[in-house]
């Protein structure tokens, strides 16, 4: 029959008085958890006791006072504490984030708190550690999700698996367009991408300052891109504005010059044939009566420019909306608004170095986005009358 102890100070009276044998103290052993190995060590339990009760100091029983309260508050901050998920994320967005070669279990922890991924860096780290997986990290781009378990977040690091970043860009897209479908992606952070594109100038032919919304509007081709490491918002900037400049050939560059066109200019212009064009036919005629308007010191007047300044796309714009005072509203100022309003395909800019060859001045989109044009104001508003 097993002897319960209900705690130590009654176990030493008992030991002191009454000389418990063994097996009573190997019962006391079970009873409170313990695995008591071997009891043959020493010749009686008695002798045991005292010496343990003997080398233990005040001293000693404050250190472990003190491991135990550690240990049961750093227990409970693990269960409940550190919480807190990145603002504005909601749950299961996917968010990529890239682990860098030599970085620490506390490096990973911060960055992954701070894309909203996990809830708790200290009990990130704290299974790294326990696990082993501390030293384990595999460097590379990761696909997480906001809101994710610690212990699934480090066994998909751990375990490497790497994730190919892949996103498409339709011509016509803006910055902000950009930003937001990157955003939602999960790649890069908008309000970043936003600071960043409005300085970023990587080649001569970019400007910004002044009247320039975003430095690399125009300049971000449209494209299909696979990054296989690192999207930071400088990279993908990088990557998509030097396949704009890869593209932009030495013969459309002479043509270019030769129209006395500049590569901004150049560019600026193949934005807002972009925007009005739908169909592959319209784009030639259409940047041919932008440069005819150009030549002869007509505003071109263009809706484009208006939406390009709205926070939402309009279907129609209205006259107040002509008398947005902003350079980019091209129904108040003749030329060319301060910069590209989108980033244009590659036929738009082809469009712009080799123009249709016609006498239209106008141009009015019906419902379906097909243009109809005319070259008297008077034909114009005829048509405006027909479609609109």
């Amino acid at each position: 029959m097993r002897i319960e102890f209900p705690d130590l100070k009654d176990l030493w009276r008992r030991i002191n008085v009454q000389k418990l044998d063994v097996q009573t103290v190997k019962d006391f052993a079970f009873s409170i958890g313990e695995r008591v190995q071997d009891f043959n060590i020493l010749e009686t339990a008695h002798d045991k006791l005292k010496a343990l009760k003997a080398a233990l100091t005040w001293k000693h029983w404050t250190i472990l006072a003190v491991f135990l309260f550690i240990f049961l508050v750093s227990g409970l901050y693990l269960t409940f504490g550190g919480r807190g998920k990145a603002a504005n994320i909601p749950d299961d967005a996917k968010i990529y984030i890239t682990v860098k070669p030599g970085m620490s279990a506390s490096e990973v922890g911060d960055m992954l708190l701070a894309r909203g991924v996990i809830d708790s860096k200290l009990r990130f780290w704290w299974m790294a550690r326990v696990k082993g997986y501390a030293k384990d990290f595999r460097a590379g781009t990761y696909l997480m999700s906001s809101g994710m378990d610690e212990e699934a977040a480090l066994k998909k690091i751990v375990s490497g698996e790497v994730v190919l970043i892949k996103f498409t860009i339709p011509e016509g897209f803006t910055v902000r367009d950009i930003a937001n479908r990157l955003a939602e992606e999960g790649i890069v952070d908008k309000k970043e991408f936003l600071k960043k594109a409005k300085k970023f100038t990587p080649f001569p032919y970019m400007k910004k300052g002044g009247d320039i919304r975003y430095a690399a509007e125009g300049y971000l081709f449209p494209d299909t891109y696979e990054i296989h490491e690192n999207p930071t918002v400088d990279n993908i900037l990088e990557v998509m504005s030097s396949d704009f400049d890869q593209r932009l050939t030495e013969e459309m560059r002479a043509r270019a010059k030769e129209m006395n066109l500049s590569i901004h200019d150049l560019v600026t212009l193949a934005s807002l044939v972009e925007k009005e064009a739908r169909y592959d036919a319209d784009r030639p005629i259409i940047a041919q009566v932008f440069l005819k308007r150009l030549k002869i010191g007509m505003p071109l007047q263009t809706d484009a420019s208006l939406q390009y300044l709205m926070d939402a796309p309009k279907e129609d714009v209205s006259i107040s909306d002509t008398k947005i005072d902003s350079p980019y509203n091209t129904y108040q100022n003749a030329g060319l608004p301060p910069g590209p309003i989108a980033n244009p395909g590659m036929a738009a800019i082809e469009a712009v170095l080799h123009p249709a060859d016609t006498d239209y001045l106008y141009f009015v989109a019906d419902r379906d986005g097909h243009n109809h044009y005319a070259s008297t104001y008077d034909e114009h508003m005829a048509l405006v009358n027909e479609y609109r």
